[in-house]
């Protein structure tokens, strides 16, 4: 077995595309859960994300900001908020992750891609969430083909033939992105995903409201229900 890093295979959409089996969805109403119906924000939660705003904009005016800084200013607070760090759920950093090459690629036969999580929120036994931050210095569109990698690496969830919902957040601390997937459980068939629109700091509403209330509508769909 050959391991080979992800971020060195998929750089693409397209090669994302292809090696993974990917299609993204043209029906408007496959990601719905970053549209609404969503959580509300109490004031105190929304100062508090108008702290982080604030925080945020102080730090970057003066230069770029690396991961550990994003992680510390702006995304663990933005998990805590969202009730991740909470049970039932659980926290996982730096988690190494692989993912078997499909045979539709001769090249890269036999080859097994391998990256790392910097956040994994679990529960119970199952990966649920994906949360990868990055420098301020990193185009949010440039980690959409690995992200999808890691989201199909992720352990099954249910019993096929069913598809199952996987969700990721990519932020580089300015800049935050959802991604679904809907994998499909035959692994010939094509899973479709779709993407968010981009949320920042930079319009003069406080766009870290719609990514705390997406977190928490997110989090709230991963707690099974009461039998």
């Amino acid at each position: 077995m050959v391991l080979t890093a992800i971020t060195k295979v998929l750089t693409t959409l397209e090669q994302a595309e292809t090696l993974l089996n990917l299609s993204r969805s043209v029906d408007p109403g496959f990601f719905p859960e970053w549209q609404g119906p969503l959580p509300p924000l109490t004031e105190a939660e929304e100062a508090r994300l108008d702290r982080l705003r604030a925080r945020y904009r102080y730090h970057r005016r003066t230069g770029h900001l690396a991961e550990g800084v994003v992680n510390l200013i702006v995304l663990s607070p933005l998990l805590e908020l969202a009730g991740f760090y909470d049970p039932p759920f659980q926290l996982r950093a730096e988690r190494s992750i692989s993912l078997e090459i499909p045979p539709v690629s001769p090249e890269l036969e036999g080859q097994t891609l391998q990256g790392r999580l910097d956040f994994l929120v679990v529960q119970g036994s199952f990966w649920l969430a994906i949360v990868e931050s990055k420098g301020t210095d990193l185009n949010l569109e440039d980690a959409i083909p690995q992200t999808l990698a890691y989201l199909l690496a992720s352990p099954p969830q249910g019993q096929p033939p069913a598809p199952t919902p996987l969700y990721a957040m990519v932020t580089n601390g300015g800049q935050f992105l959802f991604l679904k997937v809907m994998r499909e459980r035959v692994t010939s068939t094509v899973s479709d995903y779709d993407l968010s629109p981009f949320f920042s700091h930079l319009p003069l509403g406080n766009q870290l409201y719609d990514v705390a209330r997406i977190l928490k509508g997110l989090g709230q769909r991963m707690i099974p229900s009461p039998v």
